[in-house]
């Protein structure tokens, strides 16, 4: 299909995800261009090079780039640790592995390198270009990018890879000395943070976790407050085991929601049900967990956690398969009650329970616990500079207390548009070619990704990740962004067929 241009507006894992698919699908020709103003090309936020304490939280037959093979990670894990010379992946506890996040982030390298050499192979011109898009516009036929002092390039096709926005300063201290306003990479970040500071964490989630565990194995020794308005600490990962879903399955949400225009809690409740007892999992013992973190102190939910990470029990592990699954198919057809539901009861929860940490980081949090050198805070209210210095932090209870160093570690706002993107996405909305989603980000149509203004999907604009967080709220994970990545190349090659097909027939028409 020669001749398509592509433009790919950022340069992290989703984009990795996207030439991926580009270069296995059957096509020759063309343009693809990538724009990355980011040194960390490839890496994005999160797999930047770092410290190797810090783990990627899930296995790596759950992070391949590579569309239908799910070992594509885990073999090139496999020949990296013998031809290096390296282990220490493997959990003590679990028996899983879970690769440090640089390491990660090299994988992704080289799949993006790869991906590229294999689109030249087949023809296409390839270009990366340094510097972030500030504008762009909708033409008849094409897509109009622009970056800072040079000329607007023309593309047919336009993907958004923009990825995440960073931590939100929620209290105003980006200013203040003795705040880290974001965290990663920790081994820049954190490294000037004394051995003794008193160091309050703003955030319990995924990244909090990683907070503890670099100052933890780097040597320090002063206390470390988790500080939050719930207290909510990702679940722990339990022992991988075989699963084989047969009512959590895309089919048949396709095929109930045929039969339904709207689908319900109830009815995705009652699939969860039947694959409960495929596997003669407790329903209850399901119930209490989703229930627990309103129920449970954070600390005793942790330990009794840390304590099931072999048990015989499969319901949380069929629900954390499934969510990031079926999700994104999922969240389009609910009911907007139930999506309202979700968002504002339940996402929290979700998000604990589909993001777990490894069992090794909550050992490492629970010896902390134990020592008094770690200790959570629900129910933060206020953190400001002190007169004399340091921060002063208030909880709920009216309870006042000091910190020395603030770190930000809050849960990067899911659909939040990231800064350096929104010049160009408010372009795109002035010129009518997108639409912001009242839950975050923006419209897209579920099949396609393709953004959407009102009408039909646009077959010439796409977003990839987290910037499609209203529309499919399930965009978390590297299998949607894998899947929506599969597509987006084939929407994309399905439009330039049936374009070149009508050109042709109207130049036949002409003789």
């Amino acid at each position: 299909m020669p001749g398509i241009s592509i433009g790919v507006v950022g340069g992290g894992a989703s984009a990795v995800c996207l030439l991926d698919a580009l270069a296995q699908a059957a096509v020759t020709g063309g343009r693809v261009t990538v724009f990355e103003p980011s040194a960390d090309l490839w890496r994005g936020r999160a797999y930047q090079i770092d410290s190797k304490v810090l783990k990627v939280n899930t296995t790596p037959g759950e992070m391949s780039v590579r569309a239908n093979d799910p070992h594509h990670f885990e073999r090139w894990l496999d020949t990296r640790e013998r031809v290096a010379l390296v282990g220490g992946s493997v959990d003590v506890y679990s028996g899983a592995r879970f690769a440090p996040r640089t390491v990660y982030g090299q994988y992704l390298e080289q799949t993006a390198y790869s991906a590229l050499s294999e689109l030249r192979h087949k023809g296409w011109r390839v270009d990366l270009v340094g510097a972030g898009v500030t504008a762009g516009r909708r033409g008849a036929n094409h897509v109009e990018l622009s970056t800072a002092g040079s000329r607007a390039r023309r593309f047919d096709y336009v993907v958004l890879c923009v990825g995440g926005a960073g931590p939100e300063d929620v209290y105003g201290l980006t200013s203040v000395p003795g705040f880290v306003a974001d965290p990663y990479p920790a081994s820049r970040e954190l490294r000037d943070i004394d051995e003794r500071d008193d160091v309050a964490v703003i955030g319990s989630g995924l990244t909090a976790v990683d907070v503890v565990l670099y100052l933890a194995a780097y040597g320090h020794l002063g206390r470390i407050s988790l500080l939050s308005r719930r207290g909510v600490l990702p679940s722990v990962r339990q022992q991988p085991a075989e699963l084989k879903l047969r009512h959590l399955t895309r089919d048949r949400v396709r095929l109930l929601s045929g039969r339904h225009p709207e689908l319900s809690i109830e009815d995705i409740a009652a699939l969860v049900r039947a694959e409960l007892e495929d596997a003669d999992a407790d329903p209850s013992a399901l119930h209490r967990e989703l229930a627990a973190p309103d129920s449970e102190p954070p600390v005793q939910r942790l330990r009794r956690q840390f304590a099931e990470v072999d048990s015989a029990d499969l319901g949380l592990r069929i629900l954390q398969r499934a969510i990031p699954e079926i999700g994104p198919d999922v969240w389009p057809r609910l009911r907007e009650q139930d999506q309202v539901t979700v968002l504002r009861r339940h996402c929290r929860t979700v998000m604990s329970l589909c993001g777990p940490m490894p069992p090794a980081a909550a050992a490492v949090l629970l010896g902390l616990i134990g020592e008094g050198r770690l200790e959570l805070r629900p129910g933060l209210r206020r953190i400001a500079p002190h007169s004399g210095g340091g921060f002063e932090i208030t909880c709920a209870d009216g309870a006042k207390r000091r910190a020395d160093r603030v770190v930000n570690a809050v849960s990067t706002g899911r659909g939040r548009i990231p800064a350096a993107a929104r010049p160009l996405v408010s372009t795109l909305i002035r010129g009518h070619a997108a639409r912001l989603h009242p839950y975050g980000g923006l419209r897209l149509a579920r099949s396609t990704s393709a953004l959407v203004t009102g009408g039909d999907p646009d077959p010439r604009l796409y977003g990839l990740g987290d910037i499609g967080a209203g529309s499919l709220f399930f965009t978390f994970g590297v299998p949607s962004l894998v899947d929506r990545g599969v597509d987006i190349v084939a929407s994309i090659l399905r439009h330039a067929e049936a374009t070149r097909n009508s050109q042709t027939c109207l130049r036949n028409e002409e003789f």
